[in-house]
Formats: C-alpha cells, structure tokens, sequence
C-alpha cells in the first residue's frame, strides 16, 4: 500500500494479487472512495488473500518445523517475518508470540525464550523485551490467561492483536 500526495492530490495504491486499488483526488473524495471500497468485495478479496498469504507462510512454518523436528526453528520463524513483511519489534515480538504458541505450541515464552527465538532466525531481538511486553499488553494485543498471576511470560494474542497482525501483514 502506498500514498502520496501533490498539488492538492492524494493517492493511494494497494496491490495484493491480482487485486489492484488505485485512488487519485482530493484527500477528502479518495477517504471518501476508501469507506466505500473497504465496504466493498474488492475490499474483502484484498484482506482474504493478505490472511490467506500469512495463514500459508504459518502452515509453511509449522511443516517445516514437524519436517526437521525443529532444530531448523530459527529459518522457519524469519520465512514468517519476511513472508508477512513484519518490520516493526512490537509487530515482530507479536509474531513470535503467535509462532511460539501456535508453530512450537508453547504455553510458556518468556523473554529469554522469545530472544533465543530471534537469535535462531538471525534477526536481532529488541533490547528490553519485558518492555516491548507490556506495552503490547497496554494497547491490547497480548493479554494473560487467568491463574498466570498477569505474567508476561504466559501471552496469548488477543483477537485485537491478531487482527493488528493481519493489518500489518503485506502492508
């Protein structure tokens, strides 16, 4: 997805497949065009194949994963990130949430666990993963089951931070 402005102009470009939205006008009428179209099946065939790309690149990753008996985890994990296009620590740190319960189907992912995680996969780990933790928390995409006395440690994604997945993916 990419936008641009210019002379008064707005623009946006979202290409997913062979799903192409291109808007041009004033930043009113193209936010205009934009309720509209997310409203629309066009709309809804983008989103399904972003889901669908990011469900495969999961599928992929847990195949690979029952294939090797997961020594490979490390390459499995950064196919995830680069297939998702994730960027973003806090967006990556949700991932390896995802992949560590979903992938490996840990319960249990302590900092330690999720840097070991990165270090595997060659991408460097945010310094202060506690931190990147609680904020996730505080904007509601991981939140802790009952009895894990509210530690950070037993995260789960919430549907808030699967959809923020699913935003971010192939964006």
């Amino acid at each position: 997805m990419t936008g641009s402005t210019g002379a008064g102009n707005s623009r946006v470009l979202i290409r997913v497949g062979d799903v192409e939205i291109d808007l041009t006008g004033s930043q009113k009428e193209v936010d205009a065009e934009m309720m509209n179209i997310r409203q629309g099946e066009e709309w809804s065939t983008a989103i399904a194949k972003v889901r669908s790309a990011r469900e495969t690149a999961i599928a992929a990753a847990i195949e690979a994963a029952k294939k090797s008996g997961m020594p490979d985890r490390g390459s499995a994990f950064r196919s995830l990130i680069e297939n998702s296009t994730l960027t973003k620590k806090p967006d990556q740190v949700l991932a390896a949430i995802q992949y560590l319960r979903e992938v490996e189907g840990k319960d249990d992912s302590p900092p330690r666990v999720l840097k070991q995680l990165f270090d595997d996969s060659g991408l460097t780990a945010p310094d202060n993963l506690s931190l990147y933790l609680n904020r996730l928390v505080e904007r509601g995409f991981i939140s802790c089951p009952p009895g894990s006395d509210g530690k950070n440690r037993y995260a789960v994604l919430t549907p808030e931070g699967r959809a923020h997945l699913d935003r971010r993916s192939g964006a």
